[in-house]
């Protein structure tokens, strides 16, 4: 249950200080959370601020649902206000029918639940725009804590969008009560009796004015519509994060078997390749005998042409003392 956050309130007419520090510490990507809420605690505590430091250094990490809610506060505003808008004027509805007045209360209760789903698919787009799985379990605990503050509607003492870090729980039958108007008539009489107060209060705690049989049946009644509505977003987002998650998994297939057709073609290329290899190498083989043979040849060739040019010098020789050894005869 969230219960506020530091830097979001002023106190004594003065706005706490560090609280744009703090607005953009929720704003980062909540891997970065931890690193930058320490640094932040540093840094006040050595300008001075040491109390707001302590304070600065207890803000837990914001759960992943919860993270998502801040963003849609801070990056889509248009959407995140019509959707109190809406939660406003459904309480008003709610009130009015609380004290017995006919109004109609199911255009509000529709116009709320057309705001969350809005907000509904902008959060399993933030979620996407991160990597992160849209699964029904993040997207209701989403839905589950916009629906809430949409009926607290941002009065003091509520979780307050933006900071939050935890997951927000719709009001009982208890919180709901405190939106009965005052005794009177009038336009007086339209105002909630007290603020609501989310701080923890004991178990036996009653609104301040005991509510008739009738206005208690209808608090209920309004409560259960309250939950239907919420329950009924929830049903829609898991539906369309149901059907993403199907549409991903036939993408998937689709390119596993692609991949498993190009591994197999990859495969008989490869194979292929290495029968071209192999006969290139068998040739390149049978190529570097052939050319070591010719070598062989060609050294037996060379030295058979050297012998017979020794033969022919020694032919030339004997002829040259032949002819010297006839002349001397015959003179």
């Amino acid at each position: 249950m969230e219960r506020g956050s530091v830097g979001s309130k002023k106190a004594g007419g003065r706005e706490h200080a560090g609280a744009s520090d703090i607005d953009a510490l929720f704003q980062l990507p909540l891997t970065e959370f931890t690193p930058a809420r320490n640094a932040l605690a540093t840094r006040l505590k050595k300008s001075g601020q040491a109390e707001q430091a302590e304070a600065v250094k207890g803000l837990p990490k914001p759960s992943l649902s919860a993270w998502t809610v801040n963003q849609l506060f801070w990056k889509q505003r248009g959407a995140f206000d019509r959707l109190l808008d809406a939660g406003l004027k459904f309480r008003t509805a709610q009130t009015a029918q609380l004290t017995g007045r006919s109004t109609d209360i199911r255009g509000p209760l529709e116009a709320r639940r057309e705001a969350l789903a809005d907000l509904s698919k902008r959060a399993a787009q933030v979620l996407r725009d991160i990597g992160h799985a849209v699964t029904p379990d993040v997207m209701r605990r989403v839905t589950t804590t916009l629906e809430a503050l949409s009926t607290y509607g941002g009065l003091d003492g509520t979780p307050q969008p933006g900071h939050l870090s935890d997951d927000v729980d719709p009001p009982g039958f208890e919180t709901l009560a405190a939106l009965v108007p005052r005794e009177g008539t009038g336009d007086s009489a339209v105002g909630p009796s007290r603020v609501l107060s989310f701080q923890a209060a004991p178990k036996k705690a009653r609104s301040s004015r005991k509510l008739g049989p009738e206005e208690a049946a209808r608090a209920r009644e309004a409560e259960a519509q309250a939950r239907l509505a919420a329950a009924r977003t929830a049903v829609q987002s898991s539906e369309q994060a149901l059907r993403e998650a199907r549409q991903q998994v036939e993408q998937a297939e689709g390119l596993l078997k692609k991949a498993a057709a190009r591994a197999k073609e990859t495969e008989q290329e490869s194979r292929e390749l290495e029968k071209e290899k192999a006969a290139i190498d068998r040739r390149h083989e049978k190529s570097a005998a052939d050319a070591e043979a010719a070598r062989q040849d060609a050294r037996k060739i060379a030295e058979q042409a050297e012998a017979s040019a020794e033969a022919v010098e020694d032919a030339e020789r004997e002829l040259e003392r032949a002819k010297r050894e006839l002349e001397s005869l015959t003179d």
